[in-house]
C-alpha cells in the first residue's frame, strides 16, 4: 500500500509566507520550519545553560519542525487574518487540528503515534510550547530584519510588532537571543566574522 505522508510533507516547500507582503526574497514554509526548528534548538540550549527551568532540546526541535505541517492544506494565512478576531483564531484552530488528523491518516497506524505529538500539540509541555512559539517570532523577526536590510521599508511595522511580541513574551531566552544574535542579521557576511 502506498502511503502519501511523506510525500504531502514535501510539499511544504510550495507554500510560500507573507502572502500581503512584497518580498525581495520569497520564503516557504520548509525553509522556515527548519529555521524554526534551529531557534528552538538555540532557545533550548540558552534556557537549558543559562534561565532554567530545564527542557528537552529534541522535543522541542521536533515539534518546531512539523509546527506549520498542516498548512499544506491551509496554506499560511497572514497574521492579520489569523489572529484577526477571536472567532476567526478559533475556527482556524479547529481547521489546523482537521488538517492534522488528514497527515496523520496518511501513516500507518503503527506510526500514528509517534509523530501525533509534533503535528497535534497532544503531550507537548508548556514550556516547550513557549519555546517553539518564541522561535517562531524570532524566525519573522530576522526575516523582517533581512527584508529590511534590503531596503524593503514594507516590513517595518511587522519587524516593531513582532519585535514587541518577543519582549511581551517574557522568556529569558529569547531575550538574550535578540541581544547577543540578532544584530549578526543586519550585518554583511565580511562583518559577521
Amino acid at each position: 500500500m502506498s502511503r502519501s505522508f511523506f510525500a504531502f510533507l514535501s510539499r511544504m516547500k510550495y507554500i510560500n509566507r507573507w502572502a500581503l507582503m512584497r518580498n525581495t526574497r520569497p520564503e516557504n514554509i520548509c525553509e522556515h520550519s527548519q529555521d524554526v526548528a534551529v531557534l528552538a534548538h538555540a532557545l533550548a540550549v540558552l534556557q537549558n545553560k543559562r534561565f532554567g527551568p530545564p527542557v528537552d532540546a529534541g522535543r522541542c526541535v521536533l515539534l518546531a519542525l512539523y509546527h506549520d505541517a498542516p498548512e499544506i492544506f491551509t496554506g499560511d494565512l497572514p497574521t492579520p487574518v489569523k489572529y484577526g478576531t477571536p472567532a476567526i483564531q478559533h475556527a482556524y484552530k479547529e481547521i489546523e487540528r482537521e488538517a492534522a488528523d488528514r497527515l496523520l491518516a496518511m501513516l500507518p497506524e503503527d506510526m500514528q503515534p509517534e509523530y501525533r505529538p509534533w503535528l497535534t500539540e497532544e503531550g507537548i509541555l508548556p514550556e516547550e510550547k513557549r519555546l517553539v512559539k518564541a522561535a517562531d517570532k524570532l524566525a519573522a523577526l530576522i526575516k523582517c530584519a533581512e527584508e529590511l536590510e534590503q531596503g524593503n521599508r514594507e516590513f517595518r511595522s511587522a519587524y516593531d510588532a513582532t519585535l514587541a511580541a518577543v519582549r511581551r513574551m517574557q522568556l529569558p531566552a529569547a531575550d538574550c537571543f535578540v541581544e547577543e544574535f540578532l544584530p549578526a542579521f543586519s550585518r554583511t557576511l565580511d562583518e559577521q566574522r
